[in-house]
């Protein structure tokens, strides 16, 4: 495996990391700010710069690379592969009238399954279900194949998220990429760190993602009261009193950050779906508990590995990073002293990670994570 990374900081000259050199066919992974993303001069810069067919763009809420994270940038990892191989396919969310399950399954079916190893999934982020996506993509699959990947994020604003294959960002694209190889090595973590206060209560009315009453109340109305004084800077601040969500029949709890609130109707839209019946508490982190969260995925990930890593790419939330603020870079640091100083790491901030539960195939979708993907030929 060869890898070229670069980035760039707006209006600076392109930064490489390793020596600058042509690569045949490359898978291309494109991270950045979304306004960035949208400047059409930008697009033909990174074109120029990365004359391959395979781009993947994706927008951000901060770039990783290397064990910096940036904003207002673009991060560039060019993959040649060596004695593996991949297929990227995309559709768009707007086509499939936002239902995100038939977007999933009507993507896998494209995808070849002969040698499959892993999917890697890069999604619209503002108003995909990506509980729903996860459902479609995993309806037909073999359970010997594995899904990580990451929702799009557009920093703290929320506004809209883009993406794309080949083609210039859009809004509502969906991107997947498969894994070939006899020789590939996958392994995959997601943890938090994050911790649950308050009352245990239960959802008695829910939709999908969409939560209406806990405990009979209305969400929203409950949520602000334990919000006090912040409850008027909703919905960020929402990012740092996430929800811990214990489906019905399950021992895992998954972590839910909440996209947007309605108060016509006191309503809460989530990342991923909150069933009723389930249960939920609150939960709040210290800048060190998210570090060692992340240190403890990268140790997840390099459990039973029989050979080192030779990529690494890390998805995190954005409500980490704005709870870290100043020492985001710390939980970076973390991933890089346990996979290794040399190991080339990529990834960004995002609006929800996909990653199955340790030591299980199942994907889910997590919120407020350190999600790990270690590739190796």
């Amino acid at each position: 495996m060869k890898i070229i990374q670069a980035s760039k900081l707006k209006n600076q000259d392109w930064n490489y990391l390793q020596e600058k050199s042509a690569l045949k066919n490359p898978l291309v992974l494109v991270f950045g700010n979304r306004y960035l993303l949208e400047d059409e001069e930008v697009i033909n810069n990174i074109r120029n710069e990365f004359p391959y067919e395979h781009i993947v763009f994706g927008s951000t809420a901060g770039e990783i690379l290397c064990c910096n994270v940036h904003e207002n940038s673009i991060s560039v990892t060019a993959i040649e592969f060596e004695r593996s191989s991949f297929v990227v396919e995309r559709e768009n969310i707007l086509d499939y009238d936002k239902n995100a399950k038939t977007l999933g399954e009507a993507l896998y079916d494209k995808i070849p399954k002969e040698n499959l190893k892993h999917l890697f999934v890069l999604s619209e982020g503002s108003f995909v279900n990506g509980s729903s996506l996860i459902k479609g993509l995993e309806v037909e699959i073999d359970s010997k194949v594995s899904i990580t990947g990451g929702m799009c994020g557009d920093d703290a604003r929320f506004e809209k998220t883009v993406a794309s294959y080949k083609e210039n960002p859009k809004v509502g694209e969906v991107v997947l990429i498969g894994f070939y190889g006899e020789t590939l090595e996958i392994t995959y973590s997601s943890f938090g760190g994050w911790i649950p206060f308050g009352p245990e209560r239960i959802i008695t009315k829910s939709e999908a993602n969409i939560l209406y009453e806990i405990d009979g109340q209305p969400a929203l109305d409950l949520y602000k009261k334990y919000l006090g004084d912040k409850a008027s800077e909703l919905p960020q601040a929402s990012l740092l009193y996430p929800l811990n969500v214990t489906p019905e029949g399950k021992k895992e709890p998954v972590v839910r950050t909440i996209l947007n609130i309605n108060n016509d109707d006191q309503s809460m839209i989530l990342a991923g779906d909150v069933p009723m019946n389930s249960k939920v508490q609150l939960m709040m982190a210290s800048v060190d508990g998210i570090a060692e969260g992340a240190q403890t995925a990268a140790e997840f990930a390099m459990k039973n590995r029989k050979n080192n890593p030779e990529l690494a790419i890390l998805v995190s939330c954005i409500g980490r990073k704005l709870v870290m603020n100043q020492r985001v870079e710390e939980e970076v640091e973390q991933v890089r002293e346990t996979i290794g100083e040399k190991i080339p790491m990529t990834g960004f901030y995002s609006y929800g990670e996909m990653a199955p539960f340790n030591e299980s195939t199942s994907c889910e979708l997590h919120n407020q994570t350190m999600t790990l993907t270690l590739i190796s030929e």
